[in-house]
């Protein structure tokens, strides 16, 4: 049922895409097995035309993909990063058995594939509705952001002024400073030390 979902809406994604499609077309009938825990394994049949099935019971997967739970992160950080960069990132997020070539298109993708929610929404409300509507959701998106970032400056302060939990970095800086002036103080001692004994 997963399965059956996801391929569609790969498929979704793929149809409007030729450049896509055509970087799988080469790989059609390969299995693929997404292992993203806690979910159960998924698992996918690349179908001619570049587009994906649900994998038949019993097929052996070509390649299997296994989540890291950095891979968050990586898909975060590959998306600001330079080209090729970001697929580095993914590699390292990702564990890949079987054939690596399909590996680094799949990875590719992921990356680049984009849904257009607001295309999407223009077939149902209609042009002007639907950028308004995804606008909205993108404000809010933002909205909810700014709201973490000062809830967490808030709290990093409380703890840090107030509460005394947590170090400022200065200060921070300037104890490790004073521990390190410590030690040298501390070794030139032991040398003087070990002169008048010697």
């Amino acid at each position: 049922m997963i399965e059956s979902g996801l391929a569609a809406s790969l498929n979704h994604l793929l149809a409007r895409e030729a450049w896509a499609r055509d970087k799988l077309a080469p790989y059609a009938g390969e299995i693929v097995e997404l292992r993203f825990a806690p979910l159960p394994p998924l698992r996918l049949a690349i179908a001619e035309g570049g587009l994906t099935a649900r994998a038949e019971p019993g097929q052996p997967a070509t390649l299997t993909l296994s989540a890291r739970p950095e891979l968050l992160g990586a898909l975060l950080r590959g998306a600001g990063a330079g080209e090729g960069r970001g697929e580095e990132h993914l590699m390292r997020a990702v564990d890949i058995v079987g054939n690596a070539r399909l590996a680094s298109e799949i990875l590719a993708l992921l990356r680049h594939l984009r849904w257009d929610a607001e295309e999407d929404l223009s077939r149902v409300f209609g042009d002007v509705v639907a950028h308004r509507m995804v606008g909205a959701a993108r404000g809010l998106a933002a909205w909810q952001r700014e709201a973490a970032l000062r809830l967490s400056d808030s709290v990093a302060v409380w703890a840090i002024e107030e509460r005394r939990f947590l170090v400022a970095r200065p200060e921070f800086e300037s104890f490790a400073s004073d521990v390190a002036g410590l030690r040298d103080d501390l070794a030139r001692f032991e040398q003087r030390l070990a002169r008048l004994q010697g």
